[in-house]
């Protein structure tokens, strides 16, 4: 039984080989999710011409898949903790090809709307993989992994929009959509064949009542955040939309506290711990988010104006990847403060990098090169940041509840990013300046989303000084105590 004992803190001095398969397996799904997100962008301008309909009705492309996202990340969350974590990741997989085909196959609104549903509905892959990573991982590999895992949401970003926009000017558009299902595919496999089911289950009855009561709380939400400003901030719609968020999602929490198995244990979530990583996580999103929608524009601008510097869209993505590659980098640095210091330290370091990145972009806006430096310390920010997040859920959530946990969380992160899109876009329509007849986003509009992306960053290292200090070990221990269980059942018998 000594024998046995030992093995597992072998594994965790020396990881085994397939461990490093598990985390690569993962950490690519991870990017493949995120390419999806972003393929869309280079062609968006074109998608009236390709689908014959309005702007206005083929921006829901965009917004089915937030929608889709959003109802799908916790309730695929729950599903694994509750039925497998492997096997929700396959599904997704599955309804992300699935989405692929057919938005490759489309030519009309409809169906490209309903694939991009599809495809949104993959967006658990992250959570799941990072939950997967805490019950199969030897303890000393779980910070880096999850670290990398989590930063692969904007590594994929980052270097799928130049590889979109090569493919968009140079190919027909459906090849996007064609690529995307192959490398879903070929995610699948791989999952298939490398990464364990985990073995740590809750069991239980799933909440149907409360996800639906989140799913339409959510999307009424959403909806009025994301078509805001189309409909107009004051309309009927948005207003009812609002107001039904409220109420539905009060109702909603007065439910799941009253539930014996809800979707999501909201005394858990109310833990400091998780309370104040989640509120910090809303504004991280924000603050990343804000990035992604000033930079590119400022490099699309006519020259003309003074401040823009008229590239073109692949131009704007190989401005862009190098910060993907600087995320994946600082995942690793990330990791290791936190092994060093703790995740709550990294938190907050990396919400100063982002908001120096922020606060250094209202000085150094006017050359390609400042927009690379910008975009490369924000990224770097960014990797130190989502690598804390999944290290701190975890620290305070039993493992059977990680799937949803983690999956909350990014769906934090998500609605962030929503709040972001909706104020930078009420900030650049009425902050805006004539050019030949058209009103353009003005260079102090741009000024003020900065220092706004610059604030949501120091406003997330408030929020991270507020959660309570843990010790490091406590937060990866979980993560082998399912092997530790194994070998201990196997000396036994």
């Amino acid at each position: 039984m000594s024998d046995a004992l030992a093995r597992p803190a072998e594994a965790g001095s020396s990881a085994p080989p397939r461990s490093n398969a598990v985390v690569a397996v993962l950490a690519f799904a991870g990017i493949v999710v995120s390419l999806m997100q972003t393929l869309v962008i280079p062609i968006i301008p074109e998608l009236p011409k390709y689908l014959n309909a309005s702007a206005s009705n083929t921006a829901w492309a965009v917004t089915a898949t937030l929608l889709a996202a959003a109802v799908a990340t916790p309730v695929v969350g729950r599903l694994g903790d509750m039925f497998g974590k492997r096997r929700m990741l396959l599904t997704s997989i599955v309804l992300l090809v699935s989405g692929s085909i057919v938005c490759a196959l489309a030519d009309s609104l409809v169906p490209m709307v309903i694939g991009r549903a599809l495809q949104g509905l993959a967006a658990a892959v992250v959570p799941l993989g990072i939950s997967i990573m805490r019950d199969v991982l030897p303890s000393d590999r779980l910070a880096g992994s999850t670290a990398l895992m989590s930063a692969s949401l904007g590594v994929g970003g980052a270097l799928g929009l130049p590889s979109a926009a090569f493919i968009a000017d140079h190919y027909n558009w459906h090849i996007l959509f064609w690529t995307s299902a192959v490398l879903g595919a070929v995610s699948f496999l791989l999952v298939l064949l490398l990464v364990p089911e985990s073995k740590v289950r809750t069991g239980g009855r799933f909440d149907l009542v409360g996800s639906l009561g989140l799913s339409a709380g959510l999307i009424s939400l959403l909806l009025a955040i994301s078509k805001g400003s189309d409909w107009g901030w004051t309309s009927a719609t948005t207003l009812i939309l609002g107001i039904a968020a409220v109420t539905i999602l009060l109702s909603w929490g007065w439910y799941e506290l009253r539930s014996s198995q809800p979707l999501v244990d909201l005394r858990t979530t109310a833990k400091p711990q998780v309370l104040f990583t989640n509120l910090a996580s809303i504004a991280l999103g924000f603050s990343m988010f804000a990035m992604s929608l000033v930079l590119p524009q400022l490099l699309q601008l006519p020259t003309q104006t003074g401040y823009g510097l008229g590239k073109s869209m692949l131009a704007v993505g190989l401005v862009l990847a190098p910060q993907g590659l600087v995320m994946m980098a600082m995942s690793a640095v990330s990791a290791r403060v936190t092994k060093a210091k703790g995740p709550k330290v990294t938190l907050m370091i990396g919400a100063l990098i982002v908001a120096s990145g922020y606060s250094l972009n209202i000085l150094l806006m006017s050359e390609v090169w400042h927009l690379v430096l910008v975009s490369c310390i924000i990224g770097a920010g960014v990797g130190f940041t989502y690598g804390a997040l999944p290290a701190l859920i975890m620290g305070a959530v039993d493992p059977s509840q990680t799937g949803a946990a983690n999956s909350l969380n990014t769906l934090m992160r998500s609605l962030g990013t929503s709040f972001a899109s909706a104020i930078a876009g009420v900030i650049l329509a009425q902050m805006t300046t004539d050019f030949g007849g058209s009103a353009l986003p003005s260079e102090n509009g741009f000024k003020v989303v900065m220092a706004i992306g610059a604030g949501a960053a120091l406003l997330a290292f408030f929020l991270a000084t507020l959660i309570p200090a843990r010790r490091t070990p406590a937060a990866d221990a979980p993560a082998a105590a399912p092997a530790l269980a194994e070998e201990v059942s196997e000396a036994k018998a």
